[in-house]
């Protein structure tokens, strides 16, 4: 019986391991693709004799990217609107969160039910955009990072976090010897809970990099514009070039030009993603299944 069982747990393994192989396949080819179309001849992609190793190898997109002056200044805005924008977006959830963690705060509860209503109900993009008008941050670098500033869901994991994972016996102990709120928030909660703020790091800083319709709704003057929308005006450059057909030389040319960008250019607007995931990779699963599970 236990042979026959045991054999039973080996294929369901086996059929585990088959099927998040074919899973993970799925999901890392496109990314794999777009990286070898970036070395490889247009012509070649355009023909689709591109499919797992470079064709005819050329550094073509990578030298005009790094040509194009806006581009390099998309670049440099995006890197100042992440940064930026995580660091709003971290001070203010955690200093929301902590308040709602402790069992000590009176109205707790009925905030918490105002802030979850929001994520349900919103007063939508015009009133939002008279908003930001209003307040005079339109063609600013506010108008991207303020009104996103915080995420409720974001904060119920972190507030769930706290309650679980941060002992208030500890918490009681610091206040008993005399250390303040922000004292043990600073000394004590704040220690103790990396894994969660490394997860709130990549969920903000990811948005933030994505981004790009705040900035085609707030931003006029093209040296604020984020790498993104640069990226998306090549991408529609491409689609209508390749709707209008090639033509004379000069508009070949100026297609294959496009094909080769357009691969290069989202290999360079992810790579700061993809190289932040693994050093927050050791924190990232324990601080999701602790915060949105426990509690």
């Amino acid at each position: 019986m236990n042979t026959i069982q045991s054999t039973r747990e080996k294929a369901f393994d086996w059929a585990v391991y088959a099927l998040l192989t074919i899973v993970s396949l799925i999901v890392l080819y496109p990314l794999v693709f777009v990286l070898v179309a970036s070395f490889s001849s247009p012509e070649a992609v355009m023909r689709g004799e591109v499919w797992l190793w470079p064709k005819d190898i050329t550094w073509m997109g990578y030298t005009k990217i790094f040509q194009n002056n806006e581009i390099l200044t998309g670049y440099l805005n995006t890197i100042v609107y992440t940064v930026v924008g995580t660091a709003i977006n971290l001070i203010l959830s955690v200093a929301a969160a902590y308040p709602l963690s402790r069992k000590d705060f009176a109205g707790r509860n009925a905030i918490s039910a105002l802030m979850v209503f929001t994520m349900f109900f919103s007063g939508g993009m015009v009133p939002t955009y008279l908003l930001v008008k209003n307040l005079s941050m339109l063609n600013t670098m506010w108008a991207l990072v303020i009104p996103g500033a915080v995420s409720v869901y974001n904060i119920i994991i972190m507030r769930t976090f706290f309650q679980s994972s941060i002992p208030g016996e500890m918490q009681e102990a610091a206040s008993i010897d005399g250390c303040s709120n922000l004292g043990i928030l600073w000394k004590i909660v704040l220690p103790l809970s990396m894994p969660i703020i490394a997860v709130m790091i990549l969920f903000y800083s990811v948005g933030h990099w994505n981004s790009y319709f705040s900035g085609l709704m707030y931003l006029t003057d093209r040296d604020k514009y984020p790498l993104q929308l640069f990226l998306r005006e090549i991408l529609i450059q491409g689609q209508m070039q390749e709707m209008l057909g090639v033509g004379d030389d000069s508009h070949a040319r100026n297609v294959m030009e496009g094909e080769a960008i357009k691969y290069a250019v989202v290999i360079v607007a992810n790579l700061p993603v993809l190289m932040l995931y693994p050093f927050l990779q050791r924190y990232f699963v324990k601080g999701v299944m602790i915060g949105s599970v426990k509690g």
